[in-house]
């Protein structure tokens, strides 16, 4: 078998969230009343807690005495709020089977056979149903799904003519296990399965996440990446996620929640849970890629088989290259 011939290869994400904005409520009147999160700037006087190099072993009461000052962004509900509001859309597109950009033809024409062959077979319901499951659970919440009494989420469908609309308890729904499903997440997920197979040509979902966080209690918005490494000390050292002043959620951190459905790596146990698609199974906060290429089970080497019409040695591993697909990319031989 020959590598792809396409050296230049990319596909459009299919799963579109838009940024989470922030809100803050009552549990009582979660429906009917919420006022936007604004970010607030705290000035903490912090010891020091870094592990010493040997040489500073000696010294540790000098440097007890330079205090770790630091200047911070925080967020928290009011003393009369206990409910973090969480709203955000996302949009499910068609067009899986269609490259948005490919030089080479003959390629073109056996990917496209091979993703009209899975979804003449599967059409893509074990996908959709997973996705459907990490929105009905919650799990877009992140930090802010720790500790809850409560939590709700509530799924309305936006597009013209279609008024289908679903509450969920998220605490009753496993993040990390698909089985199992109720009807009404089998309705979701039958909505974005017949999106992403081109029976429609997209899905405009509105997603209000409710959680009983407590009174005054921290929320936990998207923190921004400090590029300025310089130690000055008017500088803040942690700096949240904002949109127009109200507290959010990047794109990007919900559509990895959406999207940790990767079961089918050969490591997955109960204990060991569900990972983001990744093409190599990559778990940046664990420092490790549980889909490694030399064991033939990352996204590039089946992918080289299943778009030239070769059969994969499971279901899993084509349901696999599906999500990465539906997830997007560059994956020509040229990067």
């Amino acid at each position: 078998m020959s590598k792809i011939p396409a050296s230049v290869l990319a596909f459009e994400k299919k799963l579109v969230p838009s940024d989470g904005l922030m809100y803050g409520t009552t549990w009582e009147n979660r429906q009917s009343q919420a006022s936007p999160l604004k970010l607030q700037e705290k000035s903490v006087r912090g010891t020091i807690s870094n592990r010493l190099k040997k040489s500073d072993e000696g010294k540790l009461d000098a440097k007890i005495e330079s205090a770790n000052l630091q200047t911070v962004d925080n967020c928290a509900l009011t003393p009369e709020q206990d409910t973090l509001k969480l709203s955000f859309t996302l949009k499910v597109l068609s067009g899986v089977e269609v490259p948005s950009a490919c030089n080479h033809e003959e390629f073109n024409k056996t990917y496209t056979n091979a993703v009209k062959s899975y979804i003449d077979n599967y059409k893509f319901v074990e996908l959709a149903n997973r996705y459907a499951v990490n929105l009905a659970n919650g799990k877009f919440l992140w930090r802010n799904r720790v500790g809850c009494d409560e939590i709700e989420v509530e799924i309305k469908v936006l597009n013209k003519g279609n008024d289908q609309s679903w509450i969920f308890n998220s605490l009753d729904i496993d993040t990390h296990n698909f089985d199992n499903l109720s009807s009404e997440i089998i309705d979701l997920g039958g909505l974005i399965a017949k999106t992403l197979s081109g029976e429609t040509n997209f899905l405009l979902l509105e997603i209000n996440a409710y959680a009983k966080v407590g009174q005054s209690q921290d929320v936990f918005p998207s923190e921004e990446l400090v590029l300025d490494k310089s130690n000055s000390k008017e500088k803040k050292s942690k700096i949240l996620y904002h949109v127009d002043e109200v507290a959010a959620m990047h794109s990007q951190k919900i559509g990895n929640a959406i999207r940790s459905i990767d079961t089918w790596y050969p490591e997955y146990t109960q204990q060991q849970k569900t990972i983001a698609i990744d093409p190599y199974g990559a778990v940046t906060n664990l420092g490790k890629a549980y889909r490694q290429p030399q064991n033939k089970i990352d996204f590039f080497s089946l992918f080289d088989k299943f778009s030239q019409g070769e059969e994969l040695d499971s279901v899993d591993d084509e349901h696999f290259v599906m999500a990465v697909l539906v997830r997007g990319g560059v994956f020509g031989e040229k990067q």
